[in-house]
């Protein structure tokens, strides 16, 4: 049974994540989450709740920048870091960049350390699309080393995966960066669009409808996103890798409006507002290369993920 850490193990992705290691009896799970303020703990905590039933979760409430913290929880020994903990979010950083330095790149270094202390040999770390910045080479691949990010929480991801370069070079750690791409589903953040969107439809109060709606996202169901991080976990053949994770298909604003309105069955009241500064117009990944490395297939598609959200959002957060 392996001994798998996931940091940021009660958000939206990461408890996704714990759910599907533990349909497994090959994992022992162990969940770290600060259950900071950036949305209401409460939601995090309810992620959780079938996870803490299982004999194999165990759960670690704790900071990564604090490094006493840190010593105690790895004085077990772990086979796996899923690192997925960071400062989210692209507009909040703009506002507190020193915070996202210090969460983002400060607590991965400290991973690092305690991989490195450790013998940890694999290490998974959640990348961003948001590093491409406003690049029109699209479908965005990995062979695009010309990153130029337009936010400060963009930057942090970019600077994470060089600093894990290092460190997988230094001291042999297998470090995979996987560039999520748009994800949503059951559990979605209530910052991110199709959570918003859905709340505010139902309270049938305005959306913020930003510039004029030909902005494009390429969005990834939670479970495809789940898929490839087991089969980075797993991955075997070079100590360093980035690897795009999306669906390699592209919905701009408007057409997201017209599914959530149909799945939502009722119409949207948009609140027309100029474009976002830190957001890109356009995200859209090349998945080649994780189908190649990884045998990722994401099979998902956005209407069959939005009734699967909708699903969750009635029976858990509508109220």
């Amino acid at each position: 049974m392996k001994k798998v850490l996931v940091t940021g193990g009660a958000g939206f992705i990461g408890s996704n994540l714990c759910d599907a290691l533990l349909a497994n009896d090959q994992y022992e799970v162990h969940c770290l989450d600060v259950f900071d303020d950036f949305y209401n703990p409460a939601l995090k905590r309810n992620n959780i709740l079938e996870a803490l039933k299982s004999k194999n979760f165990f759960l670690h409430e704790g900071d990564i920048r604090n490094t006493t913290f840190l010593e105690k929880l790895f004085q077990q020994p772990f086979d796996i870091i899923v690192h997925l903990a960071a400062r989210a979010g692209v507009r909040p950083s703009i506002e507190k960049p020193l915070l996202y330095e210090d969460v983002n790149i400060k607590g991965t270094i400290n991973l690092l350390e305690k991989a490195k202390e450790k013998n940890i040999k694999q290490f998974v770390f959640a990348g961003s699309s948001s590093v491409y910045g406003i690049n029109p080479n699209t479908p965005w691949s990995e062979n695009d080393f010309v990153l130029k990010p337009i936010s400060p929480y963009a930057s942090t991801k970019v600077a994470c995966e060089l600093t894990g370069h290092s460190y997988s070079h230094l001291y042999g750690i297998r470090f995979i960066s996987l560039r999520f791409f748009t994800v949503f589903g059951p559990r979605q953040r209530p910052d991110l669009a199709i959570h918003k969107f859905f709340k505010l439809i139902r309270q049938e109060k305005s959306i913020p409808f930003f510039g004029n709606g030909e902005t494009s996202r390429d969005y990834t169901y939670v479970s495809d996103i789940v898929k490839g991080i087991i089969a980075a976990m797993h991955y075997d053949k070079s100590n360093y890798e980035i690897i795009n994770l999306g669906n390699n298909r592209t919905i701009n604003l408007n057409m997201l409006i017209a599914a959530i309105e149909k799945e939502a069955g009722k119409k949207a009241i948009l609140e027309k507002l100029p474009d976002q500064p830190g957001d890109v117009p356009h995200t859209f990944a090349d998945i080649s290369k994780a189908k190649e490395l990884l045998n990722y297939s994401p099979a998902t598609t956005l209407e069959e993920g939005l009734t699967a959200f909708r699903k969750w959002f009635d029976q858990n957060y509508s109220a």
